[in-house]
């Protein structure tokens, strides 16, 4: 159940994303002309340029990224802290496995913002959890966890800090595995770091799955100053933040239909 949970939550997110609908609408396009429907074919051409040209112009990816960057507040006061707890999904592997060394994506603050924490709080136990998220390919799924390993020893954390958790897939995996490995004391404080747009999401499924307390501690914010925003020939960047949104409302809603 939890393999076919995956499999489609994947699925639903590649056909969730704009360029999909864009394509698509392209394709009805084409096939309008191929059959004289003029009309269908200027409707859909029509409606793709739109889009793009507002994708291109307009902050929408921050307007959307926003409230959920909101949902938590950034670098809060912190009591003394037992464990820190940092979601998989800044790592790029395939880059590590051909050059070495940590290779990160833009999400990367997520393991410096934790190895600061571990240096404020030296007594805290730092966990990394998340394998291999891709469908369909055969690789080790402890790939992303010894990269982050070399990461953090190279950052000046002792090795027998560091717990790993190395076989979940998605969130509800994240948070269930990592408490099943770490055991969690009452009275323990404990911080979860991921991307602040992730955030609500992420500590919604920990608290679901038995992480009553957990501090939530966002970082990598995406998006900007609203007020600040006037149109920006920025297409990818615009796309990028629609899509990111999408995803974790989707994801959102998902995980509360089916509990996770």
């Amino acid at each position: 159940m939890e393999t076919l949970f995956f499999i489609a939550s994947k699925t639903v997110g590649m056909v969730a994303r704009v360029e999909s609908w864009a394509l698509f609408l392209m394709a009805l396009a084409l096939w309008g002309l191929w059959r004289g429907r003029l009309r269908l074919a200027g409707w859909t051409l029509g409606t793709v340029f739109t889009g793009t040209l507002a994708l291109t112009l307009l902050p929408l990816g921050d307007l959307l990224l926003d409230p959920l960057e909101r949902s938590f507040p950034a670098r809060i006061a912190l009591p003394q802290v037992d464990g820190i707890i940092v979601l998989g999904g800044a790592e790029t592997t395939g880059a590590h496995r051909l050059w070495g060394g940590p290779q990160l994506n833009e999400a990367g603050e997520r393991l410096i913002e934790s190895a600061m924490l571990a240096h404020r709080f030296p007594a805290a136990r730092l966990v990394f959890t998340g394998g291999s998220a891709t469908v369909g390919r055969d690789e080790d799924t402890t790939d992303p966890s010894e990269m982050v390993r070399a990461t953090w020893i190279a950052l000046g954390i002792a090795p027998d800090r560091i717990t790993l958790e190395q076989t979940s897939r998605n969130t509800a995996e994240n948070a269930r595995l990592t408490h099943d490995l770490v055991q969690p004391q009452p009275g323990e404080t404990w911080v979860l770091v991921t991307s602040a747009f992730h955030m609500p999401r992420a500590h919604e499924t920990f608290v679901r799955n038995g992480w009553q307390g957990i501090i939530a501690w966002p970082v990598d914010f995406r998006s900007g100053d609203l007020a600040a925003l006037r149109g920006i020939w920025r297409l990818d960047r615009n796309l990028l933040g629609v899509n990111l949104a999408l995803k974790e409302f989707l994801g959102t809603l998902a995980y509360r239909i089916t509990g996770k």
